[in-house]
């Protein structure tokens, strides 16, 4: 024997029947807090924001970008291999 019900009722009604928490503060809470973190982690991958994060850390960083950005360079325009 197959048998199949229907039930028609939305999200909170199901929780309350079920006997289950309405979690919606706090998944409000969690939405709010993982859009703050990214808002924040944004201005981080702005140029200006990686240059001062590179020039706080002296002159051997710079020096170690520089060399990254030349490879980079010299591997887009065919791979000359030359490094500095």
């Amino acid at each position: 024997m197959k048998m199949t019900i229907e039930v028609e009722c939305t999200p909170q009604e199901a929780r309350a029947f079920l006997g289950l928490p309405d979690v919606t503060p706090l998944n409000d809470k969690l939405i709010s807090e993982m859009q703050a973190r990214m808002e924040q982690n944004m201005a981080m991958l702005s140029p200006d924001e990686m240059l001062k994060a590179w020039a706080s850390f002296g002159a051997a960083s710079q020096d170690q970008f520089r060399k990254l950005m030349t490879a980079a360079a010299d591997n887009m325009m065919g791979g000359s291999g030359r490094t500095k």
